[in-house]
């Protein structure tokens, strides 16, 4: 297994906490707005491993370990996302020994494994989690582009409700908000969709320059919009 990049600190991947974020590629998505194209079709079998840099063909696990020893004064947590981190089988093995270095570890998801994320709350290897929900039930194909499996994205929301109301795990919905995908009725069935839910947050889309569709026509709302949203649907925006 190799990591495919990594941001050696970061301050707002993790809530309240310092964290080194890794990426680990593949996603079963593909997004049009999304901003880590590279790492969908990333090959860990091509890799270098005398490097730490998000540039490069890939970071060997005990590379990766030897670093986050090395900046244990600097951070308190390891964020993992992608891609779509639960497609590796050797997930928790990774998560296992990075908490025993003593570091907190937040998972980024698709919710597309409910298995995966049942294993590793069960196990207490993840300290928060944060699941994307992308659109509304008739929507999601059209925002993912691929074939969605609906009952499996409900069965880890529902995990992590569940987890959230009955054990005060700490994790959070969040949806990119596309002017083009998602329209203020669109986002008030969402929430219909997913009662009782953990916070959730409107991320206002953002276009780094490389995005996965570069043709098609993406947009954010205009900040002022995103307010008067997250406050007439009482959740949060970033």
């Amino acid at each position: 297994m190799k990591i495919a990049g990594i941001i050696k600190s970061s301050l707002i991947d993790y809530p309240e906490k310092a964290s080194t974020v890794i990426f680990l590629g593949g996603c079963n998505f593909r997004c049009g707005y999304c901003h880590n194209p590279e790492l969908l079709h990333f090959q860990d079998e091509t890799t270098q491993d005398d490097a730490i840099s998000a540039s490069g063909e890939g970071i060997n696990i005990e590379n990766l370990l030897s670093f986050l020893r090395s900046r244990k004064r600097f951070i308190d947590a390891v964020c993992i996302s992608g891609g779509e981190p639960t497609l590796n089988r050797e997930l928790p093995l990774l998560i296992g020994r990075i908490k025993a270095l003593g570091l907190a570890v937040k998972l980024d998801t698709n919710g597309s494994n409910p298995k995966m994320l049942t294993d590793l709350l069960k196990n207490g290897l993840v300290d928060y989690v944060a699941m994307d929900i992308k659109a509304p039930a008739d929507k999601y194909e059209q925002v993912i582009r691929n074939p969605a499996d609906l009952k499996a994205i409900k069965a880890s929301a529902q995990l992590l409700k569940d987890a959230h109301s009955q054990e005060g795990f700490a994790c959070e919905f969040r949806t990119t908000v596309c002017k083009e995908l998602l329209s203020e009725r669109d986002i008030e069935r969402m929430l219909k969709e997913y009662p009782e839910a953990p916070p959730w947050y409107l991320q206002r889309f953002h276009n780094p320059g490389n995005i996965l569709d570069n043709e098609g026509q993406y947009s954010a709302y205009p900040a002022e919009e995103m307010e008067r949203l997250g406050k007439r649907l009482c959740v949060s925006v970033r």
